[in-house]
């Protein structure tokens, strides 16, 4: 664990390919055991790479929060402003307007030393700042230390989903906060 102080703060296209390093990284350590290792790869070919990161942090609708220690991005959240693309989802979420922390991980070195908090209050801050009514996210079902962080910071579980990694498809928890 590093004891190395944490700051959060937006990323710009100059941090594409280090987010996509650690995206990399992080992403296999929050699937379930039964995600194949293929499909693993294959969403972070498609949805993690650093040319992706470039669109993301293009797209005004989103913002990516790194959390740096030392010279090194350790972390990172992405949220995305809007409301749920699922019915299911959306009816589930039923706050207006609100925003989804889409993506929220912590280099293995740096869990347990505070970086997951610091993003999350960052998150919180940046949703209140924006005025939203609030905050959801999905969570894989089988991810019981993720559940109870969300849990901790004040999210509750309103509903269900399926996710897809790869060609599988997974359980998610859909969790919300209202402010």
């Amino acid at each position: 664990m590093s004891n190395i102080p944490v700051t959060v703060d937006r990323a710009g296209l100059w941090d594409a390919e280090e987010l996509s390093d650690v995206a990399a990284a992080t992403f296999p350590l929050a699937c379930p055991p039964n995600a194949t290792t293929d499909d693993i790869g294959l969403f972070i070919t498609e949805a993690l790479s650093g040319e992706r990161f470039g669109e993301y942090l293009s797209d005004p609708a989103r913002t990516v929060l790194k959390a740096i220690a030392g010279d090194d991005i350790v972390g990172y959240a992405m949220l995305i402003a809007g409301d749920p693309t699922d019915a299911a989802t959306a009816a589930a979420v039923n706050l207006r307007p609100v925003v989804e922390i889409n993506k929220m991980y912590v280099l293995p070195g740096h869990h347990g030393s505070g970086v997951s908090t610091a993003l999350m209050l960052a998150c919180l801050e940046r949703a209140r700042e924006d005025r939203f009514a609030g905050v959801w996210l999905g969570v894989n079902q089988e991810n019981t230390r993720a559940t109870r962080f969300y849990g901790k910071h004040g999210f509750s579980s309103v509903g269900t989903r399926t996710h897809a990694v790869g060609n599988q498809r997974h359980d998610d928890f859909v969790m919300r906060l209202a402010f």
